[in-house]
């Protein structure tokens, strides 16, 4: 039987227990009680929330992928616009949905017209609705200071939040925050799976930290492995036709 780990009452009928919301260990009978115990408490849930923590951070490729939202297009069931302004309006209509795809490309607007105070309500906005690229926005704009004092423990967050949705760029520069603390292990665990994402750049700190002898032949060859299997699972003939029609228009415009 459960018992309030404060007050030792039993969790019964009338009496309904409550998990430390930290790490789930212990639980409290109310608010009181949790208070209470919080001193002889603290040091061990510390402990347990950062495990708790390094689990999400530390999860498989795949599994990754599989619980992050769903990315869907926003209008695919509107015509496809034929202007600018029809565009336009479409998004406008899904930022008054309160639709956390179009409220983060209106943030993308405002960051690329450097407006970056204006881009930070819709990508906070965005983030609240799970949206993992604007998690990713946020902790430039965090680490940067564009729009926003610099505060790194909130680029921390907002980049943590990125990598347990599968945001692989994040999980890359997640490794090189990680290595400039002088936790190469952690760095080098992310760098992983962020090649395992097909995520190229991290193939270049891992090919280091092979030459320096703190990754092994083994482990690098699987990553290299991994790499390739990813971005063959993205190749496709339309795909490669789509590439080869933007190239050219981009010649063209030239």
């Amino acid at each position: 039987m459960m018992c309030c780990a404060a007050c030792g009452i039993a969790e019964v009928d009338d009496v309904k227990l409550k998990d430390c919301s930290a790490c789930k260990l212990v639980k409290y009978c109310g608010v009181k009680c949790q208070k209470d115990h919080r001193p002889q408490h603290k040091k061990e849930c510390k402990m347990r929330a950062a495990e708790l923590r390094d689990e999400l951070l530390f999860k498989q490729p795949m599994r990754e992928i599989n619980e992050s939202l769903p990315h869907k297009c926003p209008f695919c069931r509107h015509p496809v616009p034929k202007s600018e302004e029809e565009f336009k309006r479409n998004l406008m209509e899904r930022v008054e949905a309160n639709d956390p795809f179009a409220l983060h490309q209106m943030g993308l607007y405002r960051n690329q017209e450097r407006d970056y105070e204006n881009a930070f309500p819709y990508f906070t906005k965005a983030t609240g609705m799970g949206d993992i690229q604007s998690h990713y926005d946020l902790s430039c704009l965090y680490r940067e200071g564009l729009g926003v004092k610099k505060d790194k423990e909130k680029e921390l967050h907002h980049l943590e939040e990125a990598v347990i949705g599968g945001h692989p760029y994040a999980r890359h520069n997640l490794g090189c925050v990680e290595l400039t603390n002088c936790r190469t292990d952690r760095a080098i665990k992310h760098w992983i799976i962020a090649a395992n994402l097909g995520f190229e750049n991290s193939l270049v700190p891992l090919t280091n930290a092979y030459r320096k002898g703190l990754v092994s032949k083994k482990d690098l060859a699987a990553a290299l492995r991994a790499h390739q299997a990813a971005v063959n699972a993205t190749k496709s003939p339309k795909r490669d036709e789509a590439a080869a029609d933007r190239h050219a228009k981009a010649a063209r415009q030239n």
